[in-house]
C-alpha cells in the first residue's frame, strides 16, 4: 500500500454530550478503512453517536456517522475510489461497484446521515454539486450547519489567528 496517510488534509471526530459539541483529531491509524474509522468513532461518547470527517489531498471527503451498531457513510466523490484506499473502502462498504474511468464525479452514500442534526439532505446535495468548493470548505459548511462549525475550524486550522 502506498502511504496515502501523507495526503490526509485532516481527520476529525465530533460528538455531542449533554448538548455541547466536542471536536478532536483522529489519528492515521483510524483511517485504514471505513470499518476501522467506525470502530474508533464507536469508542467516543455522544448523545447521538459520533461523526467522523476526513478530507484527502483537497480531492474528496468522507463522512462516517455511527450510532450504536449502525454505520452511515457519505463519500463526496465516488471516482476517488480509483486512487484512494479509504474511498475504495467506502465504495465497498456501500456495496457499490468500483468506478470505471468514464464515471462522473458524484457522491455516494447516505445524504440523510446528518438530517437529524440540522443538515437537510437537499442542502447537502446542493453543497456536493458545487465543484468550486474544496473538501475542507464543504465540511466546514456542514459542521457549521450541524452546530460545531467554530470548533471544527479551530481544530483543522481554518480559523485565522
Amino acid at each position: 500500500m502506498v502511504d496515502q496517510f501523507d495526503d490526509v488534509d485532516f481527520a476529525i471526530a465530533a460528538f455531542r454530550e449533554e448538548g455541547a459539541w466536542t471536536v478532536q483529531e483522529l489519528t492515521r491509524h483510524h483511517l485504514v478503512d471505513v470499518e476501522t474509522l467506525a470502530d474508533a468513532l464507536r469508542r467516543l461518547p455522544g448523545d447521538s453517536g459520533a461523526v467522523g470527517m476526513v478530507a484527502m489531498d483537497e480531492d474528496f471527503f468522507l463522512v462516517v456517522r455511527v450510532a450504536g451498531p449502525a454505520t452511515r457513510v457519505l463519500l463526496s466523490d465516488v471516482t476517488a475510489a480509483d486512487e484512494w484506499d479509504l474511498a475504495a473502502s467506502a465504495v465497498d462498504f456501500l456495496g457499490l461497484p468500483q468506478p470505471e474511468d468514464e464515471d462522473e464525479q458524484v457522491p455516494a452514500g447516505d445524504l440523510e446521515l446528518l438530517a437529524d442534526l440540522g443538515m437537510h439532505p437537499m442542502d447537502l446535495g446542493v453543497l456536493l454539486d458545487d465543484f468550486d468548493l474544496y473538501p475542507d470548505e464543504m465540511l466546514s459548511d456542514i459542521a457549521r450547519r450541524v452546530g460545531f462549525g467554530e470548533l471544527f475550524d479551530d481544530v483543522v486550522g481554518l480559523t485565522s489567528a
